[in-house]
């Protein structure tokens, strides 16, 4: 049976952006990762029926537009914390990074179409198409969220991670997809896609047998339910403080040797909260705890993690360098803030300043703790430190995310970011979801969604470093350029 392209771009649109959508479903929560094999293959099915470079750019960026359309719906509800203030931000927010995130499909899927003609013009896809994910985590400080490959993060595949990170994930999702397209015969290329399919589970469940040795630390993970709409109201912001403070000092089967705190625990400036150190040295009693709040350094504020040790001193503050663009600033911010566009999470008009980068906190009992606020840790090169940790520690406020998706992929990448170190995650965020989690990406334990609570926990051990821990992405980014440069070698031949 023969299947023709449909007649017409709009069809031709129509048709890319629904199965980029479909594509969108193998990221959490839904995880439906058949599905987006399925999605990806009929897009490069399409490429292959494009009759021109400029139909090809056209499916690639219906695609995209469709896949991140679903895939990053929550970015709305950040806008509908202050509806008066935002709210009319919210349809060009999810337009604007839909539409433009799918710039980078159009151009891998018009660039393969140019240039590999008819017959390799998938292959390119493929590796055009990985490229421009990784760009798309770079370009403009980057974007790396619902990145192809995060579609493996609740299966075995994930621990392929440890290899190549996630693009090695995503070349392999768009190499099963396209080799049905890709080869002549379309059961050869199906019998290849089950090979690796095949290969890349049993990798997955074999490291998944690895013993871990127990580190015989306990850590407490507090969450205190602080929705983003009453967290700064002076009517609550106590009741949340305080909240924290009694599920701090609630008695433990086991001495704590750690208590984390989400993003913005403390809500008065960290100069100014020397009442807040003494109720909370007093509640963790003895106890080291680690806390978020906002600081001031010289005329600029910022968003900041403070440690304190166990004689209740202040000793250390890590501040946030990675910062979430038109939310804790806004690029020509003071410009802007003339217009009345502000940071969603900014206190002026240029918003938040940034710290000098990552780097390790020592915790006595504990060892090298990497900190992260939030973002930081969709980028995976903000965990590639000169000294290894023992432990990662993300402290968090999803309440930004809404209750659909949001937070549930942002759990996901946390779990991606543990397998790619081999190293052991603890997570604390103010509405949820507050999570301890394995150097194999497994979830220890964790807390519902919009739920008060803590969590006692045995802190994960290390694995040895990965090969990913110790190359981080040039390895396969310099074997994808290579298999590029094949394919335009072997393209020049045959056009000789």
């Amino acid at each position: 049976m023969n299947v023709t392209m449909p007649e017409g771009r709009w069809a031709t649109a129509g048709l890319a952006a629904l199965f980029g959508a479909f594509a969108a479903l193998g990221q959490a929560p839904w995880g439906l990762w058949y599905v987006s094999l399925a999605a990806f293959s009929a897009i490069f099915w399409l490429l292959s029926q494009a009759p021109t470079w400029r139909r090809a750019a056209w499916t690639g960026w219906s695609a995209g537009a469709g896949y991140f359309a679903v895939a990053l719906f929550w970015i709305v509800e950040p806008f509908l914390v202050d509806v008066a203030r935002h709210g009319w931000m919210a349809p060009f927010a999810l337009t604007f990074m839909a539409g433009g995130f799918a710039l980078f499909w159009g151009l891998a899927f018009g660039v393969a179409h140019r240039f590999g003609g008819r017959t390799q013009q998938t292959a390119f896809g493929v590796l055009l198409l990985t490229g421009a994910e990784l760009l798309r985590g770079v370009i403009l400080t980057g974007f790396p969220w619902a990145t192809i490959g995060h579609i493996w993060t609740d299966h075995p595949i994930l621990q392929l991670a440890a290899l190549g990170g996630a693009t090695l994930l995503s070349v392999l999702t768009l190499t099963v997809s396209a080799l049905p397209i890709m080869l002549p015969n379309r059961v050869v290329g199906l019998v290849g896609s089950a090979i690796i399919l095949a290969g890349g589970w049993g990798y997955g469940a074999a490291r998944l047998e690895t013993e871990l040795d127990p580190s015989g630390k306990t850590a407490r993970l507090i969450q205190p339910n602080a929705t983003q709409e009453l967290k700064w109201d002076p009517e609550f912001a106590g009741v949340f403080f305080a909240r924290q403070l009694a599920m701090t000092s609630e008695p433990s089967d086991e001495d704590l040797d750690l208590i984390v705190w989400p993003e913005t625990a403390v809500y008065t400036l960290l100069d100014r909260a020397e009442l807040a150190f003494e109720a909370i040295a007093g509640a963790a009693d003895g106890s080291p705890v680690i806390f978020g709040g906002n600081d001031v350094v010289g005329d600029t504020y910022r968003n900041s993690l403070a440690l304190m040790n166990g004689d209740g001193a202040v000793i250390d503050t890590y501040h946030k360098h990675h910062l979430v663009p038109f939310g804790e600033y806004v690029p020509l911010g003071e410009l802007m803030a003339n217009l009345g566009i502000r940071g969603m999470a900014a206190r002026d008009g240029g918003g938040f300043g940034s710290g000098p980068g990552p780097r390790l906190l020592e915790v006595d009992g504990v060892g090298r703790v990497l900190p992260l606020i939030c973002y930081e840790l969709i980028f995976p090169r903000h965990l590639q430190t000169a000294e290894r940790p023992d432990i990662i520690v993300q402290i968090t406020n999803d309440a930004w995310f809404g209750n659909i998706s949001g937070p549930y992929q942002h759990l996901a990448q946390a779990r991606l970011r543990a397998v790619e170190q081999g190293l052991g995650l603890i997570r604390s965020a103010n509405t949820g979801i507050t999570a301890a989690i394995d150097p194999l990406g497994r979830i220890l334990r964790q807390t519902p969604l919009n739920e008060a609570g803590y969590l006692d926990v045995a802190m994960p051990s290390a694995l040895p470093p990965t090969l990913y821990a110790r190359t981080g992405d040039w390895p396969i980014a310099m074997v994808l350029a290579a298999l590029l440069a094949g394919l335009i070698a072997a393209r020049i031949r045959e056009r000789d």
